[in-house]
């Protein structure tokens, strides 16, 4: 497994970042409750068979559920050999405010103090916002208790969840996060526009959604009928699956490593036989420049459209 610098951080990760949210919590099409998941004593073996093929990044949340802790426990004897990258909770009241410097301090201290007890060790390499919007990235209190935090170092580098492409342009310009974890794919393109910037600031970038919740896989069939024209949509890719790229996801995930900003995709494993396929998209050869190309002009026409959390509101993907 090829690695990459993640940034300025000084620290290297694998091109594929092991996706923890699968193992915490029901997530993805047609997964609907635990009986739908791995068992833990399951999950453990897949962990510990992604680090021995070559995976060293694994990426969790405090909202994840159960993720912390079986990521915990699975490696426990083996924090040397993995970077860790966790996120806060999320910390917006029921208004979405942020609340007042002094609690805010002790949410964001109290979580952290949670998922380096949970995830059993005295550090995480990356300790990130979750789920941020402008007035988050925009608050001098949020940015002046990670860097303090940071300072005790019980982390090595700050992280910001972004969604939308201003978010992640302003996540930039404040200079306060060293990785930002963004949403990108085949047919949500858009982020690509601040990639240049980020590399130009020492910023690491971490791609998350790359399947897009399992649409831009074998799951990308019969889906819901208020998603049809996505459907259609992902016959058009069709013209660029011949031989290496032997199906849609791994078209997907070369797309995403196409790009030099990028250190590492993050793909959310929950069967061993996906971690094997995923092993062998990622094997240093990526689309030419040709075929970037033509990729990078057949991005969905209305991304605004491909609002996940709505979609999963409404039901969509079940």
């Amino acid at each position: 497994m090829i690695k990459r610098p993640l940034g300025n951080t000084g620290i290297e990760v694998s091109e594929l970042a092991f996706g923890g949210v699968e193992i915490g919590i029901p997530y993805g099409i047609n997964v609907k409750s635990k009986d739908d998941m791995l068992t833990e004593s399951e999950a453990i073996d897949l962990l510990h068979t992604s680090l021995d093929a070559g995976i060293n990044f694994y990426d969790t949340a405090r909202m994840y559920g159960d993720s912390e802790r079986i990521i915990g426990k699975a490696f426990k004897n083996k924090r040397d050999k993995i970077v860790l990258n966790t996120k806060c909770v999320h910390f917006r009241d029921e208004n979405g405010k942020i609340p007042k410097y002094s609690e805010l301090k002790k949410i964001v201290e109290n979580s952290l103090h949670e998922s380096l007890k949970t995830l059993q060790t005295d550090f995480v390499d990356i300790f990130m916002l979750h789920s941020v919007n402008m007035e988050i990235l925009e608050s001098e209190d949020v940015i002046r208790i990670f860097s303090d935090l940071r300072c005790t170092g019980k982390f090595r580098a700050t992280g910001a969840s972004t969604y939308a492409p201003e978010e992640t342009r302003k996540a930039i310009e404040t200079g306060a996060w060293d990785v930002i974890q963004l949403p990108f794919n085949l047919m949500d393109q858009r982020q690509s526009e601040y990639f240049p910037l980020a590399l130009q600031n020492g910023i690491g970038i971490v791609i998350r959604s790359v399947l897009l919740k399992g649409i831009l896989s074998d799951r990308g069939k019969n889906l819901h009928p208020e998603l049809h024209k996505v459907e259609a949509h992902l016959k058009e890719y069709n013209e660029l699956i011949k031989e290496p790229v032997t199906d849609l996801s791994t078209l997907a995930v070369k797309f995403a490593l196409s790009f030099p900003e990028v250190s590492s995709v993050l793909v959310g494993l929950d069967r061993m036989d996906y971690l094997q396929k995923s092993l062998k998209m990622a094997d240093g050869n990526y689309l030419d420049k040709s075929q970037l190309g033509r990729a990078k002009k057949l991005s969905y026409p209305d991304p605004d459209f491909l609002n996940l959390p709505y979609w999963s509101k409404m039901k969509w993907l079940e």
